[in-house]
């Protein structure tokens, strides 16, 4: 299972870029929800609908029949985004893309954000 160490190695890398998803990009990204798999596992939560997309991606978790949506934006460029911008906003199912007001989570708090959105701290 990928940790927080495991994907903290990629801040500052240059993922490929192309017309197809390179293989780079997508073994960070497996590793990249297997580490929110992991997350929801040791809180109760699950990880539903994930949707992979060429340099992004997206989930919903849930927990309780409440939902969380997570966005993790392009990962092409300087900034690592994916690490210190993560978007993640309540929504009323694991089909709702809208939701309510945005919010951002470093990665490394995103347990506790997600839990108070979920209205547990």
């Amino acid at each position: 299972m990928a940790t927080l160490n495991d994907l903290s190695k990629y801040i500052g890398y240059e993922f490929s870029s192309g017309p197809y998803t390179s293989q780079d990009y997508k073994t960070f990204q497996n590793k990249y929800i297997n580490y929110l798999r992991s997350l929801c596992r040791s809180n109760g939560w699950e990880l539903v609908n994930v949707g992979r997309n060429h340099y992004c991606f997206s989930c919903f978790i849930k927990s309780d029949g409440k939902y969380v949506y997570l966005s993790v934006s392009d990962v092409r460029g300087y900034k690592p985004e994916w690490y210190t911008n993560v978007l993640i906003r309540r929504v009323a199912h694991e089909k709702d893309y809208r939701g309510y007001t945005n919010n951002y989570s470093a990665l490394p708090d995103l347990q506790e954000n997600i839990a108070r959105l979920f209205g547990y701290e």
